[in-house]
């Protein structure tokens, strides 16, 4: 399949949803945010936010890059059943890249030998696999740039001037450049990502480690700070780390699953959460 910077363009481009409050399911479970007036985040000691969905639209970039080298390679490894974008919010979405590709890899029975990080883009391994995803990725940053959602702005905005602490907890190895391309990365003392956390060994989401370090790393404790995310298994990671407030960001996910993973508040952009 063919793969060009026009068509990953097109298909990037965000459309503008009406903003609403997403009806959440089980709403006896303890915890659950109801009331109509967004939560004072500025009360809270830090809000701990996920990069690629929630500050900028790269989760777009990210889900056609996959699914522009995975149909490539189902089709030339002949994998059924065909892939299709449940396939990355189940497999792929907030994991780190080669833990990505590995879970995606045996939801058809198949495995292949991890490699390493240094693999070319020719490699069937795990991380050749991975890498060649991720030239399609940088090939449109550079090309195209990103700007973050004005929504996540405003919100920012807000954090600054109430002096609340914030940081990027992500896993991508991509971050530091999103959020230099973004014009975001002065406003972030701590950011977590995918550089780190293979260099320290952490696991990757719906495992806590990451959020709990990013915590650690700004000096808060979960129980008193916010965490902000647009995947299920970054949202099981928060509210597996005790966060006081995990709230969901739904850019296609789906309400109903950000809430069952766990998230108290589900919003559709972050300047609902502006007062």
């Amino acid at each position: 399949m063919a793969c060009t910077v026009d068509h990953l363009r097109a298909t990037t481009l965000t459309t503008g949803a009406k903003v609403r409050r997403a009806r959440l399911q089980n709403s006896e479970r303890k915890g659950l945010v109801t009331a109509a007036a967004p939560p004072d985040l500025t009360a809270y000691d830090a809000v701990l936010f996920d990069l690629d969905g929630v500050l900028t639209p790269t989760a777009e970039v990210h889900m056609h890059a996959w699914r522009t080298m995975f149909e490539d390679l189902f089709a030339a490894w002949g994998l059924t059943p065909a892939y299709t974008d449940d396939d990355y919010f189940a497999y792929l979405d907030g994991k780190k890249r080669y833990d990505g590709v590995a879970s995606l890899l045996r939801s058809r029975d198949v495995e292949v030998p991890w490699g390493d990080p240094s693999d070319p883009v020719e490699a069937d391994t795990v991380c050749g696999i991975g890498n060649r995803k991720n030239v399609v990725f940088e090939r449109v940053l550079r090309t195209d740039g990103i700007a973050a959602y004005p929504g996540s702005l405003a919100l920012l905005d807000v954090l600054e001037a109430a002096g609340t602490p914030v940081a990027v907890v992500s896993s991508s190895k991509n971050a530091e450049e999103v959020l230099r391309v973004a014009g975001l990365r002065d406003r972030f003392p701590v950011v977590m990502d995918g550089v780190i956390a293979e260099r320290d060994h952490l696991a990757s989401k719906p495992a806590p480690d990451v959020f709990l370090e990013a915590a650690r790393m700004l000096g808060v404790e979960p129980a008193r700070s916010v965490a902000i995310e647009d995947a299920i298994s970054g949202v099981e990671s928060a509210a597996s780390g005790g966060f006081s407030l995990v709230i969901g960001v739904d850019r296609g996910v789906g309400a109903s699953a950000l809430t069952d993973a766990g998230a108290h508040l589900v919003v559709t952009d972050l300047q609902e959460l502006v007062p």
